[in-house]
């Protein structure tokens, strides 16, 4: 049996629902703000461990909470309001590397307690980074029309988890070195960027160019207005 498409709504039911239609409008602040910054201090803290900067080999036993907590919990909720936010490249960087954390604390947990011994080489953990790296490869591309700033962040993050895959897998010191100090980088550009939409937010202006795509970015320019309203609970309803 043959199947009748549906017909087009008639022009003024389209206008009745239209008119009676209620719209609500809740701003938030940019998610990444927040995610951004989680991401830099959790990285920066433990690669500069990887990097021999500090610590010895039980140290990663007293940052795991810190990790977990700061670059996870932080970054993954980042990640969930970027959602809300409608921001999917946000919502999938946050939201994997924010997962990580969670389970690198949680690994790091269950050493502390002695349930687990690490090997090494930690190839297990090496084929992780595989994922990891290949979804921010991919991701760092998509930052490509957003910001140069971002892109950067997402590229040095995906060459150092390569460089950790590899280091991993193969038992190489020397690629986990140079992967450390990739993520270091990725660290400083991550904190750059999330300051400088941080100072756009309050000061409501560009102060710190993060060679933005499709916005104003040159120190002293205005944002884009966006609907809001100026003080309260934002919501509005259009029609009854």
């Amino acid at each position: 049996m043959s199947r009748v498409p549906h017909a087009p709504a008639h022009d003024g039911e389209f206008e009745f629902w239209r008119n009676h239609a209620q719209i609500s409008l809740q701003p938030v602040a940019a998610p990444s703000i927040l995610g951004l910054f989680g991401f830099a201090a959790a990285t920066f803290v433990v690669a500069a461990n990887l990097a021999g900067w500090y610590g010895d080999t039980g140290t990663p036993r007293f940052l795991f909470p810190f990790a977990a907590f700061t670059g996870g919990l932080a970054q993954f909720l980042a990640g969930m309001w970027a959602y809300r936010a409608r921001d999917g490249l946000a919502t999938a960087m946050h939201g994997i590397w924010g997962a990580f954390w969670l389970a690198y604390g949680v690994l790091f947990l269950l050493v502390a307690v002695g349930a687990l011994t690490p090997p090494d080489p930690f190839v297990a953990l090496g084929y992780w980074f595989i994922a990891l790296a290949a979804i921010t490869w991919s991701g760092a591309f998509a930052a490509l029309a957003e910001s140069i700033s971002l892109a950067l962040v997402l590229a040095t993050l995906a060459a150092g988890a390569t460089c950790q895959a590899v280091g991993q897998i193969a038992g190489v010191s020397g690629w986990r070195t140079v992967g450390a100090y990739i993520f270091i980088a990725s660290a400083v550009i991550a904190w750059y960027t999330a300051t400088a939409m941080m100072l756009e937010a309050t000061y409501r202006r560009v102060i710190l160019p993060i060679g933005k795509m499709r916005a104003p970015d040159r120190p002293g320019q205005e944002p884009r207005q966006v609907i809001q309203f100026m003080a309260g609970e934002p919501g509005i309803k259009v029609g009854q």
